[in-house]
């Protein structure tokens, strides 16, 4: 092949150069992700404190997405929505104290400040920063308090159907739960079987990892949720607007069209407080929104994660 002049070559070489530069990045990328359907490590955080169990999809390189799940749940009932996520960030979702496979505190000290203290030894002992805090319920809670007690910390956050008050009424209808549980199934079919029944069903992609990672035996070979009785003592009233309205971060509130947990009026004054606020409101869906339609909730997550900074 013959070329007219230099400067022809020349485009092609430079053009031949980035294209190996970018074959190279991608490249890298992708000995970092994880393969899809790759299940996570199970790791632990015992210096001090409760040992805390959280899962890892990997990908360290990437800038850290911290997921926290509401009370009585477990990390794995995120295990239907983290993939979708992992191959732009380094995924790590917890157990609470006192849920699933981290430890039970022997005083029962389960206040959203407890949960809050768990949260700061995970990012101490992975040297996290620029994190990206997901929380739905309880969880939800937590990441609010981080994110308002620890600004410098936190890249953006995603609180899913909860915001700064808790109350009494609902306290009381998850002690009533946890009496009604208290004799356990016979297996998890049983189990199962109850919650597909529920008011408000939810996928098998949600309910069969809750469930087989969620529940153990009873010496009297009972199937029992694996969580400590005590946690009614910290799941009380609650408000925490003194927390809240320090978060700087990005915020993002996602909530379920046919739950009240977020009233208008504190949608109102989250406005009102948080300069960088977003508030979307997905019709027709309950409490936990990403159970429901994981698609549609991961759309608008990644639409507020890549959303220019204000």
């Amino acid at each position: 092949m013959h070329f007219k002049n230099g400067r022809t070559l020349r485009h092609m070489r430079s053009f031949a150069a980035v294209a190996c530069v970018l074959l190279l990045a991608i490249a890298a990328r992708a000995a970092q992700t994880p393969p899809a359907g790759v299940p996570p490590a199970d790791r632990f955080v015992a210096d001090g404190g409760l040992r805390l169990h959280y899962l890892d999809w990997g990908n360290a390189g990437a800038p850290p997405l911290v997921l926290l799940h509401g009370i009585d749940r477990i990390a794995h009932t995120f295990d239907h929505i983290a993939p979708r996520f992992t191959n732009r960030y380094h995924v790590i979702a917890m157990d609470l104290r006192g849920h699933g496979d981290s430890g039970w505190d022997p005083e029962g000290r389960y206040l959203v400040e407890d949960h809050v203290g768990d949260l700061e030894r995970l990012v101490t002992a992975l040297g996290l920063s620029n994190v990206t805090l997901w929380g739905n319920s309880t969880g939800g809670r937590v990441v609010q308090v981080f994110a308002g007690m620890h600004p410098d910390l936190v890249a953006a956050v995603i609180a899913e159907d909860v915001g700064p008050e808790r109350p009494r009424s609902i306290a009381d209808a998850y002690a009533r739960r946890v009496t009604q549980e208290e004799n356990g199934w016979t297996g998890p079919d049983e189990l199962l079987a109850q919650m597909r029944a529920a008011a408000q069903r939810l996928p098998d992609a949600v309910l069969e990892p809750y469930v087989r990672y969620g529940t153990k035996r009873r010496d009297d070979g009972r199937l029992i949720w694996k969580r400590d009785p005590n946690l009614v003592k910290g799941f009380v009233e609650t408000e925490l607007w003194r927390y809240v309205r320090d978060i700087k971060a990005p915020i993002l509130y996602v909530l379920g069209g046919r739950s009240t947990i977020v009233p208008a009026a504190t949608q109102e004054e989250l406005k009102k407080v948080l300069p960088h606020v977003r508030i979307v409101t997905m019709p027709g869906l309950g409490h936990y929104p990403s159970d429901e339609q994981p698609e549609e909730f991961a759309g608008i997550v990644r639409q507020f994660l890549e959303a220019p900074k204000r």
